[in-house]
């Protein structure tokens, strides 16, 4: 994979793959390379949370992601925010125009509720999978768990507020062939599943699974519309510019270089 990264020309799609229904997954995406992920049929799903392989305190946090970006959702120029004020990735390119960060996780009991049980010793592949117990599985592996379950990103999702304030889930947010590309600054651990959002209406257990593509990225320019997209991310980048000189402590979450004020 390195002589690869090291070869491959901007564009080159590295690897490829797909992601059935009611899965999981995680993979150690490099600096340079664009994660691109594509709906196969339409109304997927995609349970996601990063962390930083060096350092597996700093992980993905939505509330800097949207407040420091004056945004409720997530689209092409946003940038995906570490709770040290570094950016993880950036969205290149998104034919949705809505990605939600902030209802969490299906659950056994939301399952259960919403469409009975189905256990993978019964149904085998065609189990009722949940967000948060996938979620686990793959975070076990990284000596991670429970208290490192952190607000996680619904990709290919979008909700709505209705008069009484409360949440909506918008069927239908991507049709078949729609696709996010995100684009890692810095090297990122990403967990991943494909299991229902946990405000999904439907009548049956929704199975949509995804297919993927590891890309080379070109560059980042200075005029990047990701890194103007907000001034903010501009802070962003030299945090990390500042984290990859190697003059960023590590593990010093109260650095004033490396954090929000």
């Amino acid at each position: 994979m390195t002589m690869a990264l090291l070869e491959a020309a901007p564009g080159t799609v590295i690897y490829e793959s797909r992601i059935e229904a009611a899965s999981h997954w995680s993979i150690r995406m490099r600096k340079g390379t664009v994660l691109k992920l594509i709906d196969e049929e339409g109304g997927a799903n995609v349970g996601m949370l990063f962390f930083n392989p060096e350092n597996l305190l700093e992980r993905y946090n939505a509330p800097d992601t949207l407040k420091c970006q004056h945004t409720f959702n997530l689209k092409k120029g946003n940038c995906l925010y570490s709770d040290m004020g570094r950016v993880f990735c950036s969205i290149t390119d998104d034919s949705i125009g809505w990605h939600e960060t902030i209802c969490g996780n299906s659950t056994k009991n939301i399952v259960k509720k919403k469409w009975g049980e189905k256990t993978y010793q019964d149904y085998h592949n065609g189990w009722n999978q949940n967000g948060y117990d996938s979620f686990l599985v793959e975070l076990a592996k990284y000596g991670l768990g429970k208290k490192d379950m952190a607000a996680n990103l619904n990709l290919f999702s979008s909700v709505s507020v209705d008069d009484m304030g409360n949440l909506q889930f918008k069927e239908n947010n991507s049709k078949a062939g729609d696709s996010i590309e995100l684009r890692f600054e810095m090297d990122t651990l990403v967990i991943f599943h494909t299991c229902p959002h946990p405000l999904n209406p439907a009548s049956e257990y929704p199975r949509k699974a995804i297919r993927y593509q590891i890309v080379q990225s070109a560059e980042v320019a200075d005029d990047d519309f990701c890194k103007n997209f907000r001034p903010e991310n501009r802070r962003g980048f030299e945090n990390n510019k500042i984290y990859h000189a190697g003059a960023c402590p590590h593990n010093n979450a109260a650095s004033q270089d490396c954090s929000h004020d």
